[in-house]
């Protein structure tokens, strides 16, 4: 995420990884029904200077997704891979609007849950409850996302 590659230079670079993921898990027999894919979402590095659409990168994911993630696989799990809350929850959201997948498509958000919650608290005793709420909402919003029924405008109504 930190690079300046482009979106296409990362959907290549996506669809080697999960070729190679899953020519040597077929290789090693795994029981691809029994099993989750926790990837990255198909974007371009922070310091690029075209940054896509929400729309863009939900297709460019999806579209290497299709190619090499077999359908027996039941669940796509994506990590936020340092985007920001919004941007996660957005992007869950598009790729979930597209659907339907052959796949579940949910989320694994360590940071873009996390960060927005240590924000709120900063380590203080009197912003537990404050802290506790945004974790809630981020929560909430995330599993609107999982559903493809979040909007922005939640994040503000919240």
């Amino acid at each position: 995420m930190d690079g300046a590659h482009d979106i296409e230079r990362c959907e290549v670079v996506t669809s080697r990884v999960l070729n190679a993921v899953f020519t040597a898990l077929d290789a090693h027999r795994v029981l691809f029904e029994g099993m989750l894919l926790k990837p990255n979402m198909v974007i371009g590095g922070m310091k690029c200077a075209r940054q896509e659409s929400v729309q863009r990168i939900a297709e460019a994911t999806v579209r290497c997704m299709i190619r090499y993630v077999p359908a027996a696989v039941p669940g796509i799990i994506f990590l936020s891979g340092g985007q920001s809350a919004e941007d996660a929850t957005d992007h869950l959201n598009a790729i979930n609007r597209m659907g339907p997948h052959p796949w579940q498509v949910s989320f694994s958000y360590g940071r873009a849950l996390q960060a927005p919650v240590l924000e709120t608290w900063k380590g203080q005793e009197c912003n537990v409850a404050a802290a506790q709420k945004t974790f809630l909402k981020r929560c909430r919003l995330n599993s609107l996302a999982r559903e493809g029924k979040y909007a922005q405008v939640m994040e503000i109504a919240e």
